[in-house]
C-alpha cells in the first residue's frame, strides 16, 4: 500500500510539473504571437521575414550575417510585384562586407520596404515605422520593425535605443 501511495504521489507530482512547464510555453507562444506580423500576400510576408533577419544582423553589427540576409531578401523580393527598387537596395547590401556601407544602403532599402509593406495587407499583427534622427550623418533614417521597442540597426550597441516610433502600420 505504501508503494502504491508513493507511486501515485510521483505521478501526480510529475503531472503538475509538466502542466506548469506547458503553461510557461503557452505564455512564450502568446508573446511571440503579439510580435508576429502576417500578410495576406505570403510572398511579401516571406520578404519581410528576410528583412527582419537583415535588420537584426545590423542591430548586432554582424556584417557577414547582414550580407547573407540581404541576399535572401533579394531572392524573396523577386517574387513580390513592385519591388525592383527594394531588390536593388538589397543587392547593394548583399554585395558589401562593410558594415558602414550596409547601414547606409539599409536606409534606402527600409524606405522601399516601408512602401511595399504599407501597400500590402496585414492579416495579423502590427508593424512599427521607426526613425533615428542621427543616422546617416544626422540626415535621419527609417526602418520597419514588428516590435515597439527600439533596436537601432544604424548604430547597433553604440546607440541601441536611439530612435522613436513614427507610425504604426495595421
Amino acid at each position: 500500500m505504501k508503494t502504491k501511495m508513493m507511486m501515485l504521489c510521483l505521478v501526480l507530482g510529475s503531472w503538475g510539473a509538466f502542466a506548469q512547464h506547458d503553461h510557461a510555453a503557452k505564455k512564450d507562444d502568446k508573446k511571440m504571437d503579439q510580435n508576429m506580423a502576417m500578410f495576406k500576400d505570403a510572398k511579401l510576408g516571406t520578404a519581410y521575414e528576410h528583412y527582419v533577419h537583415l535588420k537584426d544582423a545590423l542591430v548586432a553589427s554582424k556584417a557577414d550575417e547582414a550580407k547573407m540576409g540581404a541576399g535572401e531578401l533579394q531572392k524573396a523580393l523577386k517574387e513580390v510585384s513592385g519591388s525592383t527598387a527594394a531588390s536593388e537596395a538589397a543587392s547593394k547590401i548583399a554585395g558589401s562586407s562593410d558594415l558602414k556601407e550596409q547601414r547606409k544602403a539599409f536606409s534606402t532599402l527600409s524606405n522601399e520596404m516601408a512602401t511595399l509593406l504599407k501597400g500590402g495587407k496585414l492579416s495579423m499583427g502590427m508593424l512599427y515605422l521607426d526613425y533615428c534622427p542621427m543616422a546617416n550623418n544626422n540626415e535621419g533614417a527609417y526602418w520597419v520593425s514588428n516590435q515597439k521597442e527600439i533596436k537601432n540597426p544604424y548604430f547597433g550597441d553604440a546607440m541601441l535605443k536611439c530612435g522613436s516610433v513614427k507610425e504604426m502600420i495595421h
